[in-house]
């Protein structure tokens, strides 16, 4: 069995096809071969003799077995099983008409509250080092994945929304207790008060008069089996609705108030009334001058107005562990993380992004395969050309074995390179040799240098040539292209170069001038000095 840490991820084991990834244990070491149940067996008689058939009753010529003249009374009444009066699975009455029907109810809106999953940064660093070590590629949307199966190799990260105004538009409380979210303040003190009472208070409990009169029955919640005492009393309605607000909240208060039932056991009653023969008093602890708080609203007053700041901070962003985050006790943070996974388990396009840049921290490189599939290596694929660069003869075979043999392994071509030495008692021969050794540093080389890439199944394969880029066709501008203002129909690129030229070296002369005019414009223009003939440049001293 492996012990490495599951936040520590071995691309070697994870990337093994399902069969190699079998324990080596034998599953099938208790099964003797003939363990097979016999016809008895299967039939249900132990090894007894057969039950009788049942009697279905006499059957008339030309009647079929189960036609309505044979299942007896109330056999057409819809919804019954046949021959009885218990309603069937697909018809009549599937819930008890004493039990009240829960009405349906949409779900609630997730809070809006941005939820981040990112890799554990211990293992992305251990991946990072295998990638150097092995030199294979690996597919990053497969580690993405793999780093999603654990919760042990995440790290999530919540932050707040702010709306344009600058508003924080769902506010997000952190209890310094045990680094839990919650939604509300009131939400983080209720947890604090039940979680950690202890840490604050401490109930002291003293004798007092038992209540006065004859009690022989008591209300009990059906779900928590918490007693509430008799319903004539003073203070059941507060024990109820007190019960409903600290466990209940979220179903209605009358469905709640239907789960109590009326308990007559005489025990249960000595409970009732043995519990409300003391009285209960908090005492503060880690106080001077501690009071004595008669219940837990004077508690939890007493909570807010002494550790409240301490305890429970409003915070923007907060990142914990894979697994803390899988102990929230908050509901509505449980369903936005659970939205999270589920959109990264069918495409983690972020997960893979923050991989990406981790890895590249790292010195890792990225190319794609067949121009989808995104890899990560220590190399990008260069292309090695063997008649323009000189290498030697042991790194050409490596070369022309790999392009000459595809979906080669490392073992294939070291033993075909190469070929193992028998030892002469016929046993394998685990050390290399040295020729072994050799291909397996020139192979190391090429690998490491973008030449050769291995894959995570442990293929070869060469750097491809990469293609001849396209060459730029010049530049025609806009006027002259055909179907435009002043174009030449069916002009090529060469018979419009020479217009554009002559057009760009002739004069710009108003169009509204005549001919004689434009001509006195051309000889005045042809006429004015040039900025060397009137700048006068002096001699040099």
């Amino acid at each position: 069995m492996s012990t490495t840490p599951e936040s520590e991820l071995n691309l070697e084991e994870l990337f093994l096809p399902s069969w190699a990834k079998d324990s080596t244990a034998n599953k099938y070491a208790k099964h003797s071969g003939d363990d097979r149940p016999s016809r008895d067996d299967r039939r249900g008689g132990g090894g007894g003799a057969r039950p009788p058939r049942r009697d279905f009753g006499s059957q008339r010529p030309g009647e079929q077995r189960g036609s309505p003249s044979n299942r007896g009374p109330g056999a057409n009444r819809p919804g019954l099983a046949r021959g009885g009066d218990r309603p069937q699975h697909g018809g009549g009455e599937r819930f008890r008409r004493d039990e009240p029907q829960r009405e349906w109810r949409a779900p609630e809106p997730l809070p809006d509250i941005m939820v981040t999953l990112l890799p554990d940064e211990k293992g992305v660093e251990s991946l990072a080092r295998q990638i150097k070590m092995t030199g294979r590629a690996y597919p990053l949307f497969e580690i993405a994945k793999l780093v999603l199966q654990k919760p042990e190799r995440q790290q999530v990260k919540f932050d707040v929304i702010k709306k344009p105004d600058g508003q924080i538009a769902q506010p997000l409380f952190l209890c310094a207790l045990d680094d839990s979210l919650w939604l509300s303040e009131d939400e983080a003190v209720a947890h604090v008060l039940g979680k950690h009472f202890a840490t604050f208070y401490q109930a002291d409990r003293t004798p007092t008069d038992p209540p006065k009169g004859t009690y022989t029955f008591v209300g009990q919640c059906g779900m928590s089996g918490t007693i509430l005492g008799p319903p004539n009393y003073h203070d059941y309605q507060n024990q109820l609705r007190k019960l409903h607000a600290d466990r209940f909240s979220r179903m209605q208060f009358e469905e709640f108030k239907s789960r109590v039932k009326i308990v007559k056991d005489e025990a249960i009653v000595k409970k009732w009334i043995e519990d409300q023969s003391f009285k209960t008093e908090f005492v503060c602890l880690n106080v001077a001058d501690a009071p004595r708080l008669q219940n837990r609203e004077e508690v939890e007053k007493h909570f807010r107005e002494t550790h409240l700041a301490n305890i429970v901070k409003p915070v923007e962003s907060h990142t914990m562990t894979g697994l803390a985050s899988r102990q929230l006790r908050c509901p509505p943070l449980q369903r936005v993380l659970r939205e999270a996974w589920e959109e990264q388990r069918r495409f983690p396009i972020k997960l893979a992004t923050v991989l990406s840049q981790l890895f590249a921290h790292h010195g890792l490189q990225f190319f794609k395969v067949n121009k989808t599939i995104t890899h990560v290596s220590v190399a990008r694929p260069n292309f090695l050309d063997l008649e323009t660069t000189p290498v030697s003869d042991a790194v050409k075979k490596i070369v022309e074995f790999i392009n000459a043999n595809p979906k080669c392994s490392r073992r294939k071509l070291i033993e075909s390179l190469a070929p193992s030495v028998a030892l002469p008692d016929g046993q394998k021969n685990d050390q290399p040799s040295a020729e072994q050794t050799a291909i397996i540093g020139d192979l190391h080389w090429l690998i490491h240098q973008g030449h050769v890439i291995e894959f995570a199944d442990g293929l070869l394969e060469t750097a491809k040539k990469p293609l001849p880029r396209p060459e730029q066709k010049p530049k025609v501008r806009k006027e002259n292209l055909p179907g435009s203002k002043g174009a030449v129909p069916n002009a090529s690129v060469e018979d419009i170069e020479p217009k554009i030229a002559e057009m760009e070296a002739r004069p710009i002369v108003p169009s509204e001038a005549s001919p004689v005019e434009k001509v006195e414009v051309e000889k005045n223009i042809s006429a004015e000095p040039t900025l060397q003939e009137t700048v006068e440049v002096p001699a040099e001293k």
